[in-house]
């Protein structure tokens, strides 16, 4: 069990681990988490735990106390209460609601099949990570959607990206800028954003705008996460402002790669720290590997 850390030293500085509980830890996972939990310690200040488990269908209890065994082997101590998204959802609600009154949403009918069709008929080929693939059926045609949604039909509410961009030209907030360890104020590119699903008929939230709600509600100063999600800071910072949310500093660190040079991933079934525990590794080695000793 994780030591509660009393609230002393420099409280202007806090960060924080994130899982998913959709799986065991790996050594990526150390790797955030050492450095986050690092960081604050050097600098006298805070860190949390949060549980983002807002996907029902994938996110199981086993798996969230297999992430405080975890980290607690390798030495991590965080604050409790832990926060669990999926006890807060009336937070992202209220952040969705804000959107809609200020026009900044829409609802979108469109099935992951039709996106695909409508790309592929366009000429175009999906984007990478961080770039929405989709066409923007739904935002030029939104009779379609309440044509659907009337009959009961499953839906999501997407940014509306460029409604979004003229608001903040219109009060004098665009360019916006998130910044960067080691590299400054990193301009927001909008060619990376696109209309993002923010929430679901099911389920009220995203994992962009969950993360950026809980990063303000935490009062999260620092963010130290893998660079594989560089791309989604631009579309956190917009939802900063569009939110009128504090914007925290950004640390994206290297990945750790398998044998093979991909990224580890639980999907592809990476070596757990569970199963490195169990074959005699220590937390010493397991920092030593990471360059972290």
């Amino acid at each position: 069990m994780a030591m509660r850390r009393i609230r002393e030293g420099n409280d202007g500085f806090v960060t924080r681990f994130a899982p998913s509980p959709t799986g065991r830890l790996h050594l990526g996972h150390a790797f955030s988490a050492l450095l986050a939990h690092d960081a604050a310690q050097r600098a006298g200040g805070r860190f949390l735990l949060r549980i983002e488990d807002i996907d029902r269908a994938r996110c199981r209890e086993e798996f969230v106390a297999a992430i405080l065994e975890d980290l607690a082997w390798l030495g991590i101590a965080w604050e409790e209460p832990v926060r669990r998204q999926s006890a807060h959802f009336a937070d992202y609600r209220a952040a969705i609601a804000r959107l809609r009154e200020a026009g900044l949403v829409y609802p979108c009918v469109c099935t992951r099949k039709e996106i695909a069709a409508e790309v592929a008929a366009a000429g175009a080929a999906p984007h990478g990570a961080g770039k929405s693939p989709y066409p923007g059926t739904c935002r030029r045609d939104r009779a379609r959607a309440k044509r659907r949604i009337a009959d009961g039909g499953p839906f999501a509410w997407r940014l509306d990206c460029a409604a979004a961009l003229a608001r903040l030209e219109s009060i004098g907030r665009w360019p916006l800028f998130f910044t960067e360890e080691g590299e400054g104020d990193v301009p927001v590119d909008p060619a990376l954003i696109g209309d993002v699903v923010l929430a679901r008929k099911d389920t009220p939230t995203s994992y962009h705008l969950s993360v950026v709600v809980d990063d303000a509600l935490q009062d999260i100063s620092h963010v130290i996460r893998g660079a594989d999600l560089r791309e989604a800071t631009h579309v956190h910072r917009l939802l900063q402002a569009l939110l009128d949310l504090p914007s925290p500093r950004y640390r994206h660190h290297r990945l750790i790669l398998g044998r093979d040079g991909r990224r580890l991933a639980k999907r592809d079934r990476s070596a757990t720290l569970q199963q490195l525990r169990a074959a005699g590794v220590t937390p010493a080695e397991i920092r030593a590997e990471l360059g972290l000793a």
